[in-house]
């Protein structure tokens, strides 16, 4: 599916060819790794790569989409690979997993995250999906600096025990009994997650080849806030061209 969006001076779509891959690739590994080079791995091929362009045709965002029919798929996500998802495996209605959500480094237009989540906010209506999660990423792998940030997850965002994710990783932080210092913010990423009723887990993965720590986070669309998810809708209507 490649529909164009657009917003102002801004523009985005899904990406169409192996030049359009790469080139989300190299973002990526800018993003993530703070250096040129190229983030690939196998799950790419399967996932539609969503690509938002500047005025002057640099692209200065990305994510990727999988889609799934219903949950006794979600071990072919991303994130089955570092939690234990069984809690969610009964979900019957689609699923979509959005991955590699990132924004080019020192671009500071608000206006770039809000097509991205209109076009995210078209793509998950359209798939019919019901929940649609993620990993969340903290730069570094010392949780230090997120002791304030983990306590505050542990006490106000956990998911339902049953729908929790396990430990299915070999190296993981516990939010519980972290020291509650460091002042670190929440990644703004997951702070939007959070605003529209998502959830997450006990405990941070760490990454050492990304040198990250990333928590699992879910949003049940049924629990976004009825006016957040109107303001959603109407954005996504709004931004579509074609």
């Amino acid at each position: 599916m490649t529909i164009p969006f657009a917003a102002g001076r801004l523009t985005a779509r899904i990406a169409e060819t192996g030049a359009d891959l790469v080139a989300c690739q190299r973002l990526r590994h800018r993003c993530f790794f703070q250096s040129e080079g190229v983030d690939r791995d196998r799950f790419d091929a399967k996932c539609s790569h969503l690509m938002v362009f500047d005025q002057t045709g640099a692209l200065v965002a990305t994510a990727r989409v999988l889609f799934l029919g219903s949950g006794n798929r979600i071990a072919e996500s991303y994130a089955a690979q570092h939690y234990d998802l069984s809690g969610l495996a009964g979900q019957c209605a689609p699923m979509v997993e959005v991955g590699r959500f990132c924004i080019a480094p020192k671009v500071q237009d608000a206006d770039v995250l809000r097509l991205a989540w209109a076009v995210l906010t078209h793509l998950v209506d359209d798939a019919g999906a019901e929940v649609l999660f993620g990993c969340t990423s903290f730069q570094g792998i010392d949780p230090a600096p997120y002791g304030k940030g983990f306590a505050r997850l542990l006490a106000q965002h956990q998911g339902p025990c049953a729908k929790r994710p396990g430990v299915g990783a070999g190296e993981v932080v516990a939010f519980a009994g972290q020291p509650d210092t460091g002042s670190a913010p929440l990644p703004p990423l997951l702070r939007t997650y959070l605003a529209m009723g998502g959830w997450v887990g006990d405990h941070a993965v760490v990454d050492r080849a990304m040198n990250t720590l990333h928590v699992f986070t879910c949003i049940e669309l049924a629990a976004v806030p009825p006016g957040r998810a109107r303001a959603l809708r109407a954005l996504a209507q709004g931004v579509v061209v074609a």
